[in-house]
């Protein structure tokens, strides 16, 4: 990059001179200034003086960061100039026309909101109090003894993401010998947030690529196998990317070895209500785990049950085993919040407090997520149907119908996902997985012909 000063005459030279002054007295530039110019050199060329300053900048060593493995497959999407085009990348909730629903129970409880003339002032650093009052009940329950006895201390944040990377902050400080595992695969964030956290994680064994299902031995002799004290990544329901998650017997038995261990369980809980249709079966495996009296950190997301993508909003819960202790986690969670994001936005998390401290609205609340739902397990039954008509090969599709929540992991390998893009122009992650939010019933049987034909003819 250079700028460049000319000058046409003995006057002109006057002119470069006031300019070499002002920038830094001419042979002295390079001395005296610590930004990016470095230099002034003078060229004659006939009566035509050029001075140059050549500017080096601060940010030369900072290099192009990769495209973002999920975010990145919506910008493909929107270049696609093709009609015949599936979203199948991002986690988002689609109509059966494939356009973006605003839950109507969202509208009425923003229509509220407006009528009531709220206001916009700073919430404080945990968040808005009825907020963290009706997530703790909706994760746990109402009437759990954990609550009544001021065990769970409950910070309002931003989304999953955010309250997953406060928990791993609060991690590296107050155990930072610990480490976190994470299962294989997992959601492609979970790595970034820990790293960037300067928390060690490695992984644990959870997919079995031959069965296209649970690999429940390997996933037990690596929890078994980790130090003593790790903290341990569990999917509270609807694993992502696969839609596997472990039977109720399974969980009883991740839960003993946890314990044995003494390890530190971790829920991420993303899809409550949004997996099964029902928020208490989606939130079996954390009511387990605490109701066999274990200490437990969960994180928790608004945006796929309720539709609330871009209003960021979510929850960090930690069960602890005494008041006193949950205070004391409570308040190093907020000091650990108040450089990070200061505090967290309100609109959000109104519209959680209203509908689930509403009896109405939540009634309506349960009854659209179970369409939601409803629709899912629609369009994953559908597309089994597709691929078992149309593969004349005898392969077993019914993996697809195990899986649970708005993903499948289709088996897929990256060469396969390619041509499913590349061919038929259905937008994917390059590990196989789909989401079934973006799908519906007509697009089926188009699916289940890119599929067959990336499957059994690209290696």
């Amino acid at each position: 990059m250079a700028s460049a000063a000319f000058a046409v005459s003995s006057p002109a030279a006057s002119a470069v001179a006031a300019r070499s002054k002002v920038l830094g007295r001419g042979a002295n530039l390079g001395r005296n200034r610590t930004g990016c110019r470095v230099g002034i050199t003078r060229k004659n060329f006939g009566r035509v003086m050029m001075a140059l300053a050549v500017d080096v900048s601060r940010f030369e060593g900072v290099p192009m960061a990769p495209p973002d493995p999920i975010l990145g497959v919506s910008e493909a999407f929107k270049a696609d100039k093709n009609d015949l085009k599936l979203n199948l990348g991002v986690g988002a909730y689609r109509t059966e026309e494939l356009q973006p629903y605003v839950l109507n129970v969202v509208k009425k409880a923003e229509k509220l909101m407006l009528e009531k003339g709220d206001n916009k002032e700073y919430l404080p650093i945990e968040g808005l109090a009825a907020f963290n009052k009706a997530t703790a009940e909706l994760l746990l329950g109402a009437d759990n003894p954990v609550i009544k006895q001021g065990l769970v201390a409950t910070i309002q944040s931003l989304s999953g993401t955010g309250s997953l990377r406060l928990a791993a902050a609060f991690i590296q400080r107050y155990f930072p010998e610990a480490k976190v595992i994470i299962s294989s695969p997992t959601w492609g964030n979970h790595k970034n947030i820990f790293n960037d956290a300067r928390v060690p994680w490695s992984e644990y064994r959870y997919y079995d690529p031959k069965t296209v299902g649970l690999d429940f031995e390997g996933m037990i002799a690596d929890i078994e196998a980790a130090p003593e004290g790790s903290f341990v990544l569990l999917h509270g329901c609807a694993h992502n990317p696969t839609g596997i998650d472990p039977t109720p017997e399974q969980w009883e038995k991740i839960a003993d070895v946890i314990q044995e261990k003494k390890h530190m369980p971790f829920f991420d809980v993303a899809y409550q209500g949004f997996a099964s249709g029902s928020l208490d079966e989606d939130a079996f495996s954390v009511r387990l785990f605490v109701k066999r009296g274990m200490e437990v950190f969960v994180a928790q997301s608004y945006s796929k049950n309720l539709g609330l993508y871009s209003e960021r909003i979510g929850a960090i819960n930690v069960v602890c085993s005494a008041p006193d202790i949950a205070d004391r986690v409570k308040s190093q969670l907020k000091r650990l919040a108040r450089p990070m994001y200061s505090n967290p936005p309100i609109h959000g998390a109104r519209i959680v407090a209203n509908v689930v401290g509403d009896p109405t609205m939540f009634g309506e609340w349960k009854q659209e997520m179970e369409e939601m739902a409803g629709r899912i397990k629609n369009v994953r039954q559908k597309l089994y149907d597709s691929l078992s008509a149309k593969d004349q090969s005898g392969k077993d599709w019914s993996f697809i119908l195990r899986q649970i929540g708005m993903f499948s992991y289709t088996g897929l390998n990256k060469a396969q996902s390619d041509n499913m893009t590349d061919k038929w122009h259905v937008y994917m992650t390059k590990d196989g997985r789909i989401s079934l939010a973006g799908l519906s019933l007509a697009k089926c049987d188009y699916l289940a012909d890119a599929i067959i034909d990336s499957f059994h003819n690209v290696n």
